[in-house]
């Protein structure tokens, strides 16, 4: 792991060209390392991002990258759910910088861009099994409101429903 001194300056910017097919590669790796999902994840990740990038709206919708050195490092999505309500997607971190506080400084960015964006609520999907996730999430204000099991990317998981009154 990298330690927080050996880390150059670490800044959130919007996405370019590239970072998406990033996003997308490396959801379906890690969670195929990590959690052992299969290609149907991934497919997933690039549904969403399609659908980001055809329907982009820059007042309402946004993507940071996480980036130090030229080096991306993670990745966060805030989109248009409906004129009220947001949603957080996408969250994803290099290994080497977890536990960095990274992961909390992309949430936190959509949290005020929501808020100064006129949303009223911020939503998010995620799995049970997503501890660290999830404890971010937590830590900035989140609460699950539901959950449910269910067989996808090749395992049976339950999803949570997570809100965050703005």
């Amino acid at each position: 792991m990298v330690k927080r001194a050996m880390l150059p300056h670490v800044r959130l910017r919007r996405h370019r060209p590239g970072d998406l097919g990033w996003v997308v590669q490396r959801h379906g790796e890690l969670y195929w390392e990590e959690y052992g999902y299969d290609e149907r994840f991934e497919a997933l990740v690039a549904g969403i991002v399609a659908r980001f990038v055809e329907g982009f709206d820059a007042r309402r919708e946004r993507c940071w990258i996480a980036e130090s050195g030229g080096k991306r490092l993670g990745a966060v999505f805030l989109v248009k759910q409906s004129p009220r309500v947001a949603k957080l997607r996408l969250l994803i971190l290099e290994p080497s910088a977890r536990g960095l506080g990274i992961g909390q400084r992309l949430v936190i960015a959509c949290v005020r861009f929501a808020r100064a964006a006129g949303y009223r609520k911020l939503a998010l999907w995620t799995q049970s099994e997503l501890a660290a996730a999830r404890a971010i999430y937590q830590k900035t204000g989140f609460r699950k409101v539901r959950s449910e099991p269910h067989r996808s990317f090749g395992k049976r998981l339950t999803g949570e429903y997570w809100e965050l009154v703005l």
